[in-house]
């Protein structure tokens, strides 16, 4: 039998900013390396994706895109896609303007669609999703849903979830530097929230439900791992709760996994949610969670096996879970011991890496 022969994949991503998406783009190039193809990131000059192609050894060919409006990028996206044998459009931004470029070039395309909110029908809709890509896959069954009703074809969509690796949350250093570091004592209850600080993650309900646990005479410190516009509004908010001495604001982490590892519980309060990687992140480190009841994150985390699901904006299910999870340290150790079997039931990197690589090669023909 013949060995397939390697592919050269263009990966289009149009955001300056690195999140949750973008973790899984590199995780995926990064798999399909190892299985023998060459990856090719088209992005933005500057953009936090291109430094970190560089570190990785990653080829990157910076490509200026300013707006949806900007369709100069589409011709300009268009020359920089020579040599490739497919294109991966991983954004919204992406998908509208490198869907053009790779029509324009002639070339085979997919979508990922990682985003929980409706998709609207019209012309804009049909172009993306049927004449400029042949397929696109969504990482949760309710962004499945999503597309369907906003009229792409079911035929031409695929189920592939978002996934992790877990060594990536294996932990480099021992629990008690982790506290300690933070001042943490070694007996005390340690939330940890890894987000975006913006309103869809929901810390702010959080924040409501910390301040209800402390009436109530539970006092857990909480860890909050991440940057963005809210966040000094956020830091306001703890100091009128009266819980701003409980709340340590780590900015933006890269040792997730010494993070989950010297935490006891993991929140994840999101007001929306395309799959939520950080929930399996700490699933897969073994860590009980705690999660709204929103997109996939509804169906990644399983209530009751892998932790507790609340309604999404709602402080005291919030603080209620939270104080169950306190007081029940049994609970918190079912739940976390169940992770990582959970994980390794679709969503483990190499798995999202070989679902990827039968998508492309359906999609040549190969």
């Amino acid at each position: 039998m013949n060995t397939p022969s390697p592919l050269t994949i263009a990966h289009v991503v149009a955001e300056r900013r690195f999140s949750g998406g973008e973790v899984q783009v590199f995780l995926l190039m990064e798999g399909l390396a190892r299985r023998g193809h060459r990856n090719v990131l088209l992005c933005p000059p500057g953009s936090a994706a291109a430094a970190a192609a560089a570190r990785r050894g990653i080829a990157v060919r910076p490509v200026a895109m300013r707006g949806d409006l900007d369709l100069i990028a589409a011709w300009r996206l268009s020359g920089a896609l020579r040599g490739a044998d497919l294109v991966h459009l991983h954004t919204g931004r992406a998908a509208w303007l490198g869907g053009l470029a790779a029509r324009r070039a002639g070339l085979p395309a997919v979508v990922t669609r990682r985003m929980d909110r409706p998709v609207r029908r019209g012309w804009r809709t049909r172009l993306i999703y049927e004449r400029c890509s042949q397929r696109t896959a969504a990482i949760a069954p309710g962004i499945v849903a999503q597309l369907i009703a906003g009229g792409v074809p079911r035929q031409r969509i695929v189920l592939i979830p978002s996934a992790v690796d877990p060594e990536r949350v294996r932990p480099r250093l021992g629990t008690a530097a982790v506290r300690g570091a933070q001042g943490a004592a070694a007996d005390a209850t340690v939330l940890l929230c890894a987000a975006a600080l913006v309103r869809r993650k929901g810390i702010d309900v959080l924040l409501d439900a910390l301040a209800a646990l402390a009436a109530r005479g539970l006092r857990p410190l909480l860890w909050v791992a991440g940057e963005g516009p809210e966040g000094a509004a956020l830091a306001a908010q703890a100091e009128r709760c009266g819980v701003a001495a409980q709340v340590a604001w780590l900015g933006q982490r890269d040792d997730v996994g010494d993070l989950l590892a010297a935490a006891d519980v993991f929140v994840l309060p999101s007001r929306a949610e395309g799959l939520g990687v950080a929930a399996l992140e700490a699933m897969a480190a073994g860590r009980p969670v705690v999660a709204s009841a929103v997109g996939g994150l509804a169906e990644a985390v399983v209530d009751g096996r892998t932790g507790l699901l609340v309604p999404p904006g709602d402080a005291v299910a919030l603080g209620a879970a939270l104080e169950r999870l306190l007081r029940e340290p049994a609970l918190r150790a079912a739940l976390g011991a169940a992770g990582p079997t959970r994980v390794g039931e679709g969503f483990l990197a190499e798995q999202m890496v070989a679902a990827y690589e039968r998508l492309y090669r359906d999609v040549l023909g190969r």
